[in-house]
């Protein structure tokens, strides 16, 4: 157990690390080449956070470990919200501008309700994948399209852009670039190699492993994300990168997961984690909607969040052992 343990923890910190450095080499290296910093703000960084879960559950489809990938993109979309959002607003209580309650949440409810229509057979099959694939591709233009058409004053858009980095030499961009092509595939190879062989010694399913610990451990670039939006009183970059992040989770994770390797869904990702996670971001929308001006998650509606979210792994884990 002790290697299963230090081979994840090791996955996760090249990982994030890895993730990091291809999104400022990327991101400068496009920069370099004249293309627009809000157009890159909007895909490369905003692409960014995601970029843990989707290599993850791409290897772990590779590998043949489909409820790995479901697990770890279910999983961190409950985490964001249950706990990331849940525990910067009780440090911070962030306000909602109307127009993220009008325009992200219910695109993120049209992405939810696809994603449960393609899973209802409990099959995520190629066309499947390629479906969702289509989405994040409109979902992208359509950012873009609005980010241009707003000139960069769309609070979020504007906060994006300011994350390319600057200044960055071509030579160090693709550098880095490179670095982090090399080292995402084999950080993930060796997290999820970590987390398969943690889940035969426990006697858990693989989307155990994978709604727990491997969605924790990929949800930490948004964890820091929103930290640091919130210490700079960014509050709808924080919530922006939070419902942006669920969106690629569900379009991009599992698309590309289903591309490489269709999947057979167990279950209990459909009847359980799936209606968690509708379930919690109704909660996020009721907690935080106000009838006038701004809405706004209170520290007690945060409190609701995180424990929300303690309670889901408890049930998870507590699930786990009975069917030991």
């Amino acid at each position: 157990m002790t290697i299963a343990l230090l081979q994840m923890l090791a996955g996760f910190v090249l990982l994030i690390w890895a993730a990091d450095r291809l999104v400022a080499g990327a991101s400068a290296l496009a920069r370099n080449f004249g293309v627009s910093t809000l157009v890159v703000g909007l895909t490369i960084v905003g692409f960014g956070t995601s970029a843990p879960e989707m290599i993850v559950s791409a290897m772990a489809s590779l590998q043949g470990n489909p409820s790995l990938a479901i697990g770890n993109a279910l999983g961190s979309n409950i985490a964001n919200i249950g706990l990331i959002l849940g525990l910067t607003a009780i440090i911070y209580p962030l306000r909602v501008e109307s127009a993220t309650l009008k325009r992200e949440v219910p695109i993120l409810a049209l992405i939810m309700l696809l994603t449960l229509v393609l899973m209802w057979d409990l099959q995520f099959s190629r066309p499947d994948g390629l479906i969702l694939l289509i989405g994040l591709l409109a979902l992208i233009g359509a950012m873009v399209v609005l980010g241009i058409k707003s000139g960069g004053k769309d609070p979020m858009s504007a906060a994006l852009a300011e994350e390319v980095p600057s200044g960055m030499p071509m030579r160090t961009a693709v550098m880095w670039t490179l670095v982090g092509l090399i080292l995402l595939p084999l950080s993930a190879q060796v997290l999820v190699k970590g987390a398969v062989t943690l889940a035969l010694i426990m006697g858990v399913s693989e989307a155990v492993v994978g709604l727990t610990v491997v969605a924790l451990g990929t949800s930490l670039p948004e964890l820091a994300a929103a930290a640091a939006s919130a210490y700079k009183r960014e509050d709808d970059l924080a919530i922006g990168n939070i419902l942006g992040s669920n969106m690629f989770n569900l379009l991009g994770v599992l698309g590309i997961a289903a591309v490489i390797h269709p999947m057979v869904i167990e279950p209990v990702l459909l009847n359980r984690d799936m209606l968690v996670m509708f379930a919690i971001s109704i909660l996020l929308l009721f907690l935080s909607w106000r009838r006038e001006g701004q809405g706004l998650i209170t520290r007690p509606a945060a409190i609701v969040l995180f424990a929300s979210y303690l309670g889901y792994q408890t049930l998870v884990i507590w699930e786990a052992v009975l069917s030991r």
